[in-house]
């Protein structure tokens, strides 16, 4: 097995054991992982780690027990490459039960989930390259694009509108096991609810718009994320992030664009700069009068925080923000069903599109 997880996995092992043979204490040097020790990359435009680093030494019980814990991790882990298998992180918690040492095993699953992470900062490489995975996220992708995937038994070619259902393709762990063979596609949707989702397929947006379609479910998963980021750079599609419009949805978009907190080391892999906000935007609200909520106090801190946020600086967003707390309300992006079933894809969206410039 050569695979580059598994010869990271081993120059780690071959670390501790080489610190025990020079008669020093085992020990691992990872970024300090909150977010006083997150910045944001002007240049990337992406958030990640800062200078701020921790060091896990086994020198008293605490430090030797994690010392082990991922001692026994990697055992496994490359074990499982060797053997060309797979787990996920739910399996892995459960798996560490039959190990030996009783003090190797995890006391919950949040444990080892930051282990794997651990292991990804120290490594260099992506969880995917252990073959670990999470549980389905059941993201799916839907439009005019070609592409090539890996399966037990062997290469296939899927079309991602001829070939599939209305349910659409789903998005495998792994994203870098696609190779894009063709598409017709103009640029990529990425569409936070499933209710809109199933929308724009039903009336057929991303035949009329040559569009592809992803489905975010939700904050979106690190394989969506890298699907939009290499459909972007590698095929050159702007990425339109189309959400409800209340904070939370725009920290979504932030996810998309600029990465995420917890996964900052991993930003430059996941996130997609170029990504653009299509809406819900607050000035929609008031110019389709749509149905919405009042801002509750959460909603209000979480604005107020945005606008201090990297993420969110420049005129657009500035506006858009004050505009939200000044009205005291958000909306959701099915709430454009009020004015039809039809007024999204025929209306909202081309209105939209052409501000942006898309089309």
């Amino acid at each position: 097995m050569n695979s580059k997880g598994h010869k990271k996995l081993i120059e780690i092992a071959e670390k501790f054991y080489d610190q025990f043979m020079e008669g020093n204490v085992p020990s691992m040097q990872l970024p300090t992982r909150n977010k006083s020790n997150i910045v944001y990359d002007e240049d990337l435009k992406v958030w990640v780690y800062g200078e701020k680093n921790t060091t896990r030494i086994a020198n008293n019980i605490g430090g030797a027990t994690k010392l082990l814990k991922a001692s026994f991790t990697i055992e496994f882990l490359t074990k499982q490459l060797n053997e060309n298998r797979s787990s996920t992180l739910r399996e892995l918690y459960y798996i560490s039960e039959s190990w030996r040492e009783k003090e190797a095993k995890f006391t919950a699953q949040e444990e080892s989930n930051q282990l794997i992470e651990d292991l990804e900062i120290v490594s260099g490489v992506r969880r995917e390259d252990f073959h670990m995975r999470p549980e389905e996220s059941g993201a799916t992708v839907i439009g005019p694009l070609k592409i090539e995937e890996k399966t037990r038994r062997g290469e296939r070619e899927i079309h991602c509108q001829e070939d599939v259902g209305e349910g659409g393709y789903q998005i495998p762990a792994n994203t870098d096991r696609i190779k894009f063979i063709d598409h017709s596609a103009d640029f990529v949707m990425a569409v936070e609810t499933g209710g809109m989702r199933d929308r724009l397929v039903e009336n057929g947006f991303d035949e009329d718009y040559n569009s592809i379609i992803v489905h975010l479910k939700g904050q979106p998963a690190r394989a969506t994320r890298r699907l939009i980021k290499r459909l972007n750079e590698e095929l050159g599609l702007p990425v339109l992030v189309f959400t409800d419009g209340d904070p939370w949805s725009y920290r979504i978009f932030g996810s998309v664009a600029y990465g995420s907190v917890k996964s900052a080391h991993l930003s430059p892999e996941l996130a997609t700069p170029a990504a653009q906000f299509v809406g819900i935007q607050p000035v929609d609200i008031i110019e389709y009068d749509l149905p919405s909520d009042q801002l509750a106090d959460a909603d209000i801190n979480a604005l107020k925080s945005e606008l201090q946020d990297p993420r969110f600086q420049g005129e657009y967003w500035t506006k858009q923000i004050e505009l939200q707390l000044e009205l005291g309300k958000k909306a959701e992006q099915q709430a454009l069903a009020s004015r039809g079933l039809d007024f999204v894809t025929e209306e909202y969206l081309p209105k939209r599109l052409s501000e942006m410039g898309i089309i």
